[in-house]
């Protein structure tokens, strides 16, 4: 008995004082904002950052940066809940270990966020567009127009007027994956500048190759990241491709 006071009950002492922590550890929710620019880079990214660190304190979960593309590894992205790519731009900006590293991480249930230019970002890369949905092609200027809800009903559209109205860089889109179910569309009657024939999505999801993915065209200005709607939107995304 006095063996077994001396030297098992400091050690079940032991694990009993360290398990929270290490619970804390493996529940950890954690997102990784990839904001990298090859060519042109966005005045609103720093805008960006701050209003998703404030969605990760008002919503429990921690926010990391990068603009280091050495952060793909395998090792690295196991440890966030979601990638978000803020406004990246430019082509073969990964090599072939860094998309190998990204595609297991799609593949092994990560969760993908691209805000806007994320579809001007890596054209070179066939997965890449088929997973973020489309490619980038042109713009007309900045202005408002009208945003549809495409479907009320869906989770990811809680909250959301059926029409509103944004000032955002409304893109017209080459390569459009029809797998993907749109959530907001643009109406192209409400503004100059669009060549999609009216058929203009603008939010959507997908799940993809054991990943979750949701995109939002919305995010060029720095007002965008104090509009209610937009960030009520994101972080509805966000928190689905968390899951």
């Amino acid at each position: 008995m006095k063996f077994f006071k001396k030297i098992f009950l400091p050690l079940l002492l032991c694990l009993f004082l360290t398990s929270p922590s290490e619970s804390r550890i493996k529940i950890r929710k954690a997102i990784l904002i990839f904001s990298y620019t090859k060519g042109y880079r966005h005045q609103s990214i720093p805008a960006g950052i701050a209003a998703i660190r404030k969605l990760g304190e008002e919503n429990g979960f921690t926010v990391d940066t990068s603009e280091n593309v050495a952060s793909f590894t395998e090792g690295n992205l196991k440890k966030y809940k979601a990638v978000i790519f803020l406004n990246p731009t430019g082509s073969d900006v990964f090599n072939e270990d860094q998309k190998q590293a990204f595609k297991s991480y799609i593949n092994k249930g990560g969760g993908f966020v691209g805000i806007h230019a994320a579809t001007d970002f890596c054209y070179e890369w066939e997965w890449y567009g088929k997973m973020v949905g489309a490619y980038f092609t042109n713009h007309p200027k900045v202005q408002q127009a009208k945003l549809v809800v495409v479907n009320a009903k869906d989770k990811l559209n809680k909250g959301l007027p059926q029409d509103w109205l944004h000032t955002d860089e409304w893109y017209n889109f080459k390569s459009f994956n029809k797998d993907v179910k749109v959530l907001v569309r643009v109406d192209e009657a409400s503004y100059q500048g669009g060549k999609m024939n009216n058929d203009h999505p603008v939010v959507w999801y997908q799940n993809f190759e054991g990943g979750k993915v949701f995109y939002t065209a919305l995010g060029h200005t720095e007002a965008a990241y104090k509009d209610v709607y937009f960030l009520k939107h994101l972080l509805l995304g966000l928190q689905w491709t968390m899951k």
